[in-house]
């Protein structure tokens, strides 16, 4: 190797381990350092974190609103999905980009969205209120799980929807007339037929969906759902509002493993089914 190809080389770690590796090894050094009257390093801070009831609710939370918002997501984005493809009506190439328009927006503004026509103060409680004769706003549930999965089911859909119509793309449609010539129902052709061609997109944007829901913090933060914390909720929480850095370096150690997890899993789907088949190109 020339001295030229060397000094390509060296810059980008750097500037890699600058960017990345340094800040996750100071997550680590802290998440692993005892207190100084045990001194050292070790497991403790682990074992602390884990046997918490704090923790354990957090980790709870996560899993429960990522698996609901994930189901979500994969129903909605297959209706749609099916409806833009199968349907034919004027503009539905121009919902479909409305739609993933979507994955360019930060999940802040929806949430704000969702606060101006379901908070408490919102659109449709005002319509309630003051044309109804209530004497309280009658809709509260975007403050709860509910608000946080239908928000984030909102928000990734698209991630769903983007694979689907790109599978469907490709779709032999030929198969569908020939089905409905033989006095096969609707149902029955979206389960036999359609169905198994849009599964290799269902699983990789459903295990992609699952990655951001995961990791999702804005969304849970902006609309604010009393008694909900997720683990980045949690690592805010521990090292913004507490100072407890200990902590929040151990429970982000904790879901960065669980994230590479998730990203692991993302890419055997991927890699498995091939990027052309699971309707990525």
């Amino acid at each position: 190797m020339s001295k030229t190809s060397k000094l390509w080389i060296v810059p980008p770690f750097v500037v890699l381990a600058a960017v990345f590796f340094y800040p996750l090894t100071l997550i680590a050094i802290e998440a692993f350092h005892l207190d100084q009257g045990a001194g050292g390093y070790g497991l403790a801070n682990f074992a602390r974190v884990l046997g918490s009831v704090l923790f354990q609710n957090a980790l709870i939370h996560t899993i429960v609103i990522a698996l609901m918002a994930t189901a979500g997501c994969l129903l909605l984005g297959f209706v749609l999905a099916v409806i833009l493809a199968f349907v034919p009506f004027t503009g539905s190439a121009m919902v479909a980009r409305l739609i993933e328009t979507y994955i360019a927006l930060p999940s802040f503004l929806l949430t704000l969205a969702f606060t101006f026509i379901y908070g408490s103060a919102g659109i449709l409680n005002g319509i309630a209120v003051k044309h109804w004769g209530m004497d309280e706003p009658p809709v509260h549930f975007l403050y709860s799980m509910a608000g946080v999965v239908l928000a984030e089911v909102t928000a990734f859909t698209p991630f769903v929807l983007r694979p689907l119509l790109a599978a469907f793309s490709q779709f032999e449609s030929g198969q569908i007339e020939v089905a409905a010539s033989l006095g096969a129902k609707p149902w029955r052709i979206v389960r036999s037929i359609i169905f198994p061609a849009a599964l290799p997109a269902l699983l990789v944007g459903g295990s992609l969906c699952l990655l951001l829901t995961v990791n999702e913090f804005g969304i849970v933060l902006f609309i604010g759902a009393k008694g909900v914390i997720t683990l980045p909720m949690l690592i805010y929480g521990k090292s913004i509002q507490e100072g407890d850095y200990v902590s929040a370096c151990t429970i982000a150690l904790i879901n960065i493993v669980i994230s590479l997890g998730l990203y692991s899993l993302y890419n055997r789907v991927v890699n498995g089914l091939g990027k052309e088949h699971a309707g990525l190109v």
